[in-house]
């Protein structure tokens, strides 16, 4: 038997890079995985992964940065599934700009999806988990949440918020037998990152002593691990997963 066999899982931001590689991953654990994010063409190719490999998904319109798409998408996803037990909140935007230059709608448009969303995405989820006295929640944060980043303040804000949100409702949910914990990725190669120079990328892997960019594949094992059964004792944790980045 797979270890999450019979179990829904929920990703946000689920149509590509980490988030793609974590419905994949949670499906291959025997997981049912509701899909969300806006652009549902992706999510489609997505289920159709998962369902040519033999698991089940469904695709769910979903514009994290509304309020009303998230109450509604996780509605359908309740309805679809009659659960959910993990919750992976994945979807994140960046609007870099140093501070000086930065537009409060750039601020607001950052907090608002990375930070916002997460504790909208997990009050939608919790009610089900609480009655049912099992979940796992799962936040992806990022290494600029814990060291700060030069042109990305309102990013690294979010994600330090994440990690504070993270163990809260940690504390809150433990008694229940729930627990809440966040993958902190480092430099790890997405769409959002290959858009930069070959010389930014190549000055990068000179601060991670593994000397390269992790993928999406190894976040994804990162966040089954702590969606596993195996992870029941761990919780209010940040799991760095960054080639050995933030030693300094």
């Amino acid at each position: 038997m797979k270890p999450l066999e019979g179990r829904v899982a929920l990703v946000t931001g689920a149509s590509q890079g980490i988030g793609r590689a974590c419905a994949l991953r949670l499906a291959a654990q025997g997981a049912s995985v509701a899909l969300a994010a806006r652009n549902v063409e992706k999510l489609r190719q997505v289920e159709a992964e998962i369902a040519g490999a033999g698991g089940q998904a469904a695709s769910f319109s979903m514009d994290v940065a509304q309020e009303e798409q998230i109450k509604t998408g996780f509605k359908a996803a309740l309805d679809r599934f009659g659960k959910i037990d993990i919750l992976v909140n994945n979807a994140g935007i960046t609007r870099d700009q140093l501070v000086m230059r930065m537009k409060r709608a750039d601020w607001n448009a950052v907090l608002d999806t990375n930070l916002t969303a997460p504790y909208l995405c997990i009050q939608a989820a919790i009610g089900a988990m609480l009655k049912q006295r099992w979940g796992r929640i799962i936040n992806i944060t990022s290494i600029f949440g814990q060291m700060g980043q030069a042109g990305q303040a309102n990013y690294a804000a979010s994600k330090a918020g994440l990690i504070g949100l993270t163990m809260a409702v940690a504390r809150e949910v433990a008694s229940r037998n729930i627990t809440v914990n966040a993958v902190a990725p480092g430099w790890i190669e997405t769409a959002m990152t290959e858009v930069l120079s070959p010389e930014l990328r190549e000055s990068m892997a000179k601060v991670i002593p593994l000397g390269r960019a992790g993928t999406d594949q190894e976040i994804a094992h990162a966040v089954s691990f702590l969606a596993s059964p195996d992870s029941g004792y761990i919780t209010g944790h940040v799991l760095n997963v960054n080639g050995g980045m933030l030693m300094g």
